[in-house]
């Protein structure tokens, strides 16, 4: 597992734990589980617990547009640990971090980045 602490994005990145997805999302436990699973979110393990990037998040839901980049990743052969950490790093193609890319409308964009990564 990707010590993703030591990552430049980690200390500027708000986390929320299962509890707090399970009140956001107004689900059970087990939905939050499926949810990782599907790659619906991408969850880290900090501080010894699973965790998901708040900026994940769109209006209280998963950001819709992260599950086919995601998949798009695990095609190139990442893992979720070096998905997460490409989503929230700067991508110098990007100008920004694919998340933000993707938050801004720029799935396309973002998705044709993720197809070139080998």
């Amino acid at each position: 597992m990707i010590d993703l602490s030591a990552q430049p994005w980690f200390a500027d990145t708000e986390w929320l734990a299962v509890p707090d997805l399970v009140e956001t999302l107004g689900v059970s436990v087990s939905r939050v589980h499926r949810l990782f699973e599907e790659h619906v979110l991408l969850a880290a393990k900090v501080d010894g617990a699973a965790r998901v990037p708040a900026v994940f998040l769109v209006d209280g839901e998963p950001m819709h547009e992260l599950r086919g980049t995601v998949t798009v990743l695990a095609d190139n052969g990442f893992t979720d640990d070096e998905a997460l950490d490409w989503m929230l790093s700067v991508e110098p193609s990007l100008g920004t971090s694919p998340v933000e890319a993707l938050r801004a409308g720029r799935k396309a964009e973002v998705r044709r980045v993720a197809q070139s990564l080998l």
